[in-house]
């Protein structure tokens, strides 16, 4: 099967991104540009994506939502039994990509990863609906399964043994968090002609620099 794809385009237009103009903690920034797609892309203003190296060191990259951002980091849960936790664990390092298309917006994030405290994910835990805290128990990431009617089953036995009662958090179920030494924002121009600015922390301190586009 092949089709032509090469025609596609769309011109990008934005404001200018100027360094005289942006703070000089790019946790600020981001949580600007974050608050504005939270705002113009709705429910899918936190997703993104997270790209993982594994122990041969060949990459691997899947979109999932964010779910929590302070000085510390930025936070995400999962499975730490799956592909992208066992990878963090032989690797933790990560790079985020943020794509807002109705923005013109990219933003990059590289940085090492933590599990974030068990008190942390039990809180945000507490807080999903309760469907989505069966589905932890639920769904082994990243297993080979044999079909769509092993899920069901699980999912029948869950309920029936959580019935009536609190769903406990599993041990392999918890939070990330990547702590930055890198954000690269972007702001679509056009021509192509682009606007990068880069913070590289060095020694404590947030150095800036433009990138060519």
């Amino acid at each position: 099967m092949t089709r032509n794809i090469a025609d596609i385009r769309r011109d990008y237009e934005g404001g200018r991104l100027d360094e005289d103009q942006v703070p000089d903690d790019p946790r600020v920034l981001f949580d600007e540009w974050m608050t504005l797609a939270l705002e113009n892309e709705g429910e899918d203003g936190n997703a993104m994506t997270l790209a993982t190296v594994d122990s041969q060191g060949l990459p691997h990259a899947r979109v999932l939502l964010l779910k929590g951002y302070d000085e510390q980091g930025l936070v995400f849960y999962t499975n730490y039994h799956s592909h992208k936790g066992s990878e963090l664990a032989n690797v933790p390092h990560a790079a985020l990509v943020f794509w807002w298309p109705s923005l013109s917006r990219q933003v990059r994030v590289e940085g090492r990863v933590e599990q974030v405290s068990a008190e942390e994910s039990d809180a945000y835990f507490e807080s999903r609906p309760r469907a989505s805290q069966l589905g932890a128990w639920i769904a082994t990431q990243s297993v080979v399964i044999p079909g769509r009617q092993w899920i069901e089953e699980r999912q029948h036995r869950f309920e029936q043994a959580y019935e009536g009662q609190t769903v406990p958090r599993p041990v392999h179920w918890g939070g990330y968090r990547v702590i930055p030494d890198m954000f690269e924002f972007w702001q679509g121009q056009p021509s192509r002609l682009h606007d990068r600015l880069r913070f590289e922390q060095r020694e404590g301190r947030w150095h800036l620099f433009r990138m060519a586009p």
